[in-house]
């Protein structure tokens, strides 16, 4: 329903409190009462879905610094926004807490970089008012796979035209999280979401990737005030096809027996909503949808597992099969589509007669680990790899190992209980 309204409240200056009260305790006196005064050294800002939107809409505007010119933020860790900002944070008539489509979230640009959209001619990139003005802070932009198959989370990292890459600028890190979904997940295998009783065709994604969150904190926080670099940006790239069309990893998954593959596959597409739209005042409702962005998803080897980004031992020693989507539930209707934000855990069968048994052509965990114990010493090396290339903190690595254990039992007697019940 289109309908012509009067009296917008005022929105957006959640922005403005963000940057102000933040201003204020790092720079405020005593005698203007603040009680942080002389206090505070550092100031870092953390955003994971909508907030972290809030935060690229934070820096898209320019944001970072007060009305004294001051810097706000020393650092943004930006966690699962993908390639989206704003959305209803500050348009005409927005609702704040509105996800529904189409809405402004998805509008370029996306890179942070300036390109060039060879379709409207618009030139623009998500750093260009804060480069300009020299204000420029520390930024993490983390990702899980399930913003690539969201259609837009490789926006952030390659040219509009989908030709090339898109080198990050030297202030910013780029990370994917391999073989995860939008929420970390839990050794908890179920295939029901407690919070709506939605369902998925397999178990819910299980890789816990909260220490990898955890180890960019610290790495921001020692880039920030020892000028110590963090690792490289990790991310799917086109210029070695670890990042390749949302279609060719079908093959792999449609081998593997009772796995479907998504018959719609999302993209951000072009939308206008009128000429006045750059500043938040949408004159064309609904907006007129224009030409797709190519976009694109991590490779996956011959288990389905990705091969780039940052990988933890779930996927360089691995006991299932980890992806960023899910299909719907035949329960719920719709079984050929994607549901939203959740991944898959589709475990390996147990020995070689399961996997001939099933026809499977991965091959079972017992032909890769002759036993536990030699599971668990290719885990601690590939933890050990994650702490000497700054991904994971040593503290942290007793926590993956003990993780693994605990998941190769569980995995193990889920794949004995699955081909029971098959038989």
């Amino acid at each position: 329903m289109i309908y012509t309204t009067t009296g917008a409240p005022v929105i957006g200056l959640g922005l403005l409190t963000a940057r102000d009260i933040v201003a204020f305790l790092r720079h405020g006196t005593t005698q203007q009462g603040n009680p942080c005064a002389g206090t505070i050294e550092r100031a870092y800002a953390f955003g994971a879905s909508q907030s972290g939107r809030y935060l690229r809409q934070f820096v898209y505007l320019g944001l970072n610094e007060d009305e004294q010119e001051r810097v706000v933020f020393d650092g943004l860790l930006v966690h699962i926004a993908g390639g989206k900002r704003g959305g209803d944070f500050n348009q005409r008539f927005g609702q704040p807490s509105a996800s529904l489509q189409p809405n402004m979230s998805n509008l370029f640009p996306f890179s942070d970089t300036v390109q060039t959209d060879p379709v409207t001619g618009r030139a623009d990139g998500l750093l260009e008012r804060l480069a300009a003005r020299r204000q420029m802070p520390k930024i993490f932009f983390t990702n899980t796979s399930t913003e690539y198959w969201r259609g837009d989370a490789s926006l952030i990292h390659t040219n509009v035209e989908g030709t090339k890459d898109v080198a990050p600028s030297a202030s910013l890190r780029i990370y994917h999280f391999a073989g995860t979904q939008h929420s970390s997940g839990t050794l908890l295998l179920t295939d029901t979401n407690p919070v709506d009783g939605t369902r998925g065709q397999q178990k819910f994604n299980s890789v816990d990737y909260t220490p990898l969150l955890r180890a960019a904190l610290v790495r921001m926080d020692r880039w920030v005030t020892e000028q110590e670099a963090p690792p490289p940006s990790r991310y799917p790239r086109l210029a070695d096809g670890t990042a390749v069309a949302p279609e060719q990893p079908k093959a792999v998954f449609a081998a593997l027996p009772g796995v479907g593959f998504p018959s719609y596959l999302p993209q951000v597409r072009r939308l206008d909503f009128g000429s006045d739209a750059e500043r938040g005042v949408a004159t064309k409702l609904p907006p007129e949808v224009g030409k797709p962005y190519p976009h694109f998803v991590p490779a996956v080897d011959p288990d389905g597992n990705e091969v780039s980004g940052v990988r933890l031992p779930d996927l360089t020693v691995p006991l299932a099969t980890y992806a960023g989507w899910n299909l719907r539930h035949p329960q719920m209707g719709a079984s050929d589509q994607l549901m939203s934000l959740m991944g898959s855990t589709i475990p390996f069968p147990a020995t070689r007669r399961d996997r001939e048994a099933l026809g499977d052509p991965r091959l079972s965990i017992s032909e890769r680990y002759p036993s536990k114990p030699d599971y668990l010493t290719q885990v601690r090396r590939q933890a050990q790899r994650l702490v000497e290339d700054g991904h994971l903190l040593a503290e942290d690595l007793e926590l993956v190992v003990d993780q693994a254990s605990r998941r190769y039992e569980i995995l193990l007697e889920h794949t004995r209980e699955s081909l029971t019940a098959s038989n």
